[in-house]
């Protein structure tokens, strides 16, 4: 589909939000699903980004970090201009299954964290969002989580802004004292697998948003898979949103 870039917004040195104009696209997304846009110049192949949020059922905002050649020719493109997209991809978090008793808790790191706006959204203000980064320096999108979040708790590695530590750390804090009903994940991987073992221990339901390689996007050339339950399956296809206490984080 093509859609037009409505709103560029340079949020970093490499970090840029983007919104499109997409209202076919839009009814249908839902939060933890990806678009895969291609990206122009001299990349052929389209990159995967998750979708941050959708305004009114017809715009969708993105955003994303400046890693390769193809985010950096994406990063050019001007309010305006046309972009190449199919969507949305994937599965999306699941609602329906929530405990009516306990906290829903959103734990996100670095970039892991803007799928989960959405997701705070559609939870109706009663998401807990743990959110970490590298520094105070980095931390994007806070007032925007405490505007649709019951509470907000940030962990930067250096101490520089809220808690010094991991957000991995604040999760074991919250629930030492607190009924979890349900939580959702997104960030490295390594991060989601201690959120996922934590989890376990205590049999809590645990969405994880899995992050792979891709080729298609749709299935089709099994790159990006990972091992769920003893079965491989496809990240763009069958997730990215998984049973994060099926996932084989080594697997």
């Amino acid at each position: 589909m093509i859609c037009e870039l409505i709103k560029k917004v340079r949020l970093s040195a490499d970090t840029y939000d983007y919104t499109v104009f997409c209202p076919e696209m839009a009814e249908k997304t839902k939060a933890g699903q990806f678009l895969h846009i291609l990206c122009g110049g001299g990349s052929y192949l389209r990159r995967p980004i998750s979708v941050c949020d959708v305004l009114d059922k017809k715009w969708i905002r993105f955003i994303f970090e400046v890693r390769g050649e193809g985010t950096e020719e994406l990063a050019k493109r001007k309010e305006g201009e046309m972009l190449d997209i199919l969507g949305p991809l994937g599965n999306g978090f699941g609602l329906e299954d929530i405990p009516a008793e306990g906290a829903v808790l959103l734990v996100g790191g670095g970039i892991g964290i803007f799928p989960l706006l959405r997701l705070a959204k559609d939870l109706g203000g009663r998401a807990t969002a743990l959110l970490g980064f590298r520094n105070k320096e980095s931390i994007l999108l806070a007032d925007e989580f405490a505007a649709c979040s019951k509470n907000v708790f940030i962990a930067t590695d250096d101490g520089s802004c809220g808690f010094h530590g991991y957000v991995t750390d604040i999760l074991k804090n919250i629930m030492q004292n607190n009924k979890i009903a349900k939580i959702y994940t997104c960030g490295p991987k390594p991060m989601m697998k201690i959120v996922a073992g934590i989890a376990g221990e205590k049999g809590i339901l645990t969405e994880v948003s899995m992050e792979e390689r891709m080729g298609c996007g749709v299935g089709a050339c099994v790159t990006c898979t990972c091992t769920v339950a003893g079965s491989r399956k496809r990240v763009c296809k069958d997730g990215p949103i998984f049973n994060g206490l099926e996932v084989e984080w080594d697997g």
